[in-house]
């Protein structure tokens, strides 16, 4: 069965490559992995930004523990279908950067959402969080969203608070008593 080559352009060589169906494959593959391990995936329209642009962002991108790739949009629906992200099938039209946050649902929003500041071409297109399809106006909301250790202890500091106040409670009797009889105390010695 003969099946046609894609071209797809190279970001950083600027030069047009064909991919086999092998390649396909293993783009398909290797998107739908990381999908279905993800917290939350965002795509952006990347059209007319240049080079230094994406790499910064890619470099960001991977120090922040996110998963960035271009991908044409028809493999990227098939990777996505069968996977909590399907919902996105339908939105994913022009030339788009697909980012997964796999560590904290939050991490490709606020690299996208810091990255569309800096760059007025960037334009976030899709969001979904959890399998969830969001509006794109929703990055924000995202991006403030707490990492796993920010909610760990924001948790702690809430359960912490009764016990305190317990233990105030418990000790104040003790407490108000020392007061009243050191104020004797002046009391008798001023006297």
């Amino acid at each position: 069965m003969y099946v046609p080559a894609l071209r797809v352009e190279s970001i950083r060589a600027g030069a047009t490559q064909l991919l086999t169906l092998e390649q396909k494959q293993a783009i398909v593959a290797e998107v739908a992995e990381v999908a279905k391990t993800a917290q939350s995936a965002l795509a952006a329209e990347n059209r007319g930004l240049t080079v230094e642009a994406i790499t910064a962002l890619r470099k960001e991108a991977r120090n922040a523990g996110v998963y960035l790739r271009v991908v044409k949009n028809t493999l990227a629906r098939r990777a996505l279908e069968g996977t909590g992200y399907a919902c996105m099938g339908d939105q994913l039209k022009g030339p788009l950067l697909l980012a997964f946050s796999t560590q904290d649902a939050s991490s490709a929003a606020k690299i996208f959402g810091e990255f569309a500041k800096k760059n007025d071409k960037f334009v976030v297109k899709v969001v979904a969080l959890s399998g969830k399809l969001l509006t794109p106006a929703d990055v924000d909301a995202l991006a403030k969203m707490p990492n796993r250790d920010q909610a760990i202890s924001m948790l702690m500091g809430v359960m912490k608070a009764p016990i305190e106040k317990f233990v105030r409670t418990l000790a104040e009797p003790a407490n108000k008593l020392a007061r009243t009889l050191a104020a004797v105390r002046d009391q008798k010695q001023g006297a």
